[in-house]
């Protein structure tokens, strides 16, 4: 009890200007396969265990989605507190304490062609958020319209997940490539999923890192590495975040580490709350042509 009174005295702290910002950060693949989903869902957990309120907004359908980490099945979308049909209380699922899931497949797709009226709708339904947010965490899909995600283009942080795989690789590089040229996001984050050690993770990102500096593409940092490890693949066949299912193990310990690093990446903005970060996000989404990063 003690502890739930603390988060409410935190959380009034925050509406009335006080405590940190908000953080935003999308994670994004440039190939489907590197894990990307299920490394959202595991810092989910971890950040909302640290004392965070989480929010995973997904961009996926259903089976592919956050939900389904969870052994959860969303049964509405954004886009029907868009259009008014129910309200965004309908739509979140809640997997554990803390950590919400906003399904957002259908919406995302429509976000340059809403009306004034539906933005401010959009507006005004993130805004009145039932608990305040500490972090938000997207899932972006590779299906995007515009080619890349605007949820991408308005957080602060873009983390670039990838594998070892020279596919993996290749196909990161050409999205870092296209979106630093198409919107002059000249700042990047790079996880390395599923590697056999720390050091083989290392001379991924290195390579990749030097390569986007030499060519002035962009800045690349370390987000992390997720280890090969059976208690992962276990923990999806069951849908259950291994933080759930094996907190004992490497992989956890590796999710549990990122999570906390992550609380503390500078952003190089300003940030802001909800509706700062909804406003930005409204506003690009109407400048993307769906083209630009196929052209």
């Amino acid at each position: 009890m003690a502890d739930f009174r603390a988060d409410q005295a935190a959380g009034l702290r925050r509406l009335l200007g006080g405590g940190q910002q908000l953080q935003v950060v999308t994670f994004v693949a440039g190939c489907e396969g590197v894990g990307r989903s299920v490394a959202v869902a595991n810092l989910g957990v971890a950040l909302a265990r640290l004392g965070k309120e989480v929010l995973i907004i997904d961009e996926h359908a259903a089976r592919d989605d956050i939900a389904a980490s969870f052994g959860l099945m969303a049964r509405y979308d954004l886009l029907n507190v868009v259009q008014r049909e129910i309200g965004l209380a309908q739509v979140l699922l809640q997997p554990m304490h803390s950590l919400r899931i906003l399904p957002a497949a259908r919406a995302v797709k429509k976000l340059g062609k809403l009306s004034l009226a539906q933005q401010q709708t959009l507006l005004d339904a993130m805004s009145g958020l039932e608990r305040p947010v500490d972090v938000i965490l997207v899932d972006a899909s590779m299906a995007h319209p515009g080619g890349f995600s605007p949820f991408g283009l308005a957080s602060q942080e873009a983390v670039v997940v990838l594998s070892g795989s020279s596919a993996s690789i290749t196909e990161a590089y050409s999205l870092i490539k296209k979106v630093s040229q198409a919107f002059s996001r000249r700042h990047f984050r790079i996880l390395v999923n599923k590697v056999r050690s720390h050091a083989d993770a290392r001379s991924i990102f290195d390579n990749i890192a030097q390569v986007a500096a030499q060519r002035g593409i962009a800045q690349l940092e370390y987000a992390g590495a997720i280890p090969l490890d059976e208690a992962l693949r276990q923990s999806f066949q069951l849908a259950r975040p291994v933080l759930v299912q094996a907190p004992d193990s490497s992989v956890a310990a590796a999710f549990r580490d990122i999570a906390g690093e992550l609380l503390h990446w500078q952003s190089s903005d300003g940030g802001g709350g909800v509706e700062y970060f909804i406003q930005q996000l409204l506003h690009l989404s109407q400048r993307i042509t769906p083209n630009v990063l196929r052209a």
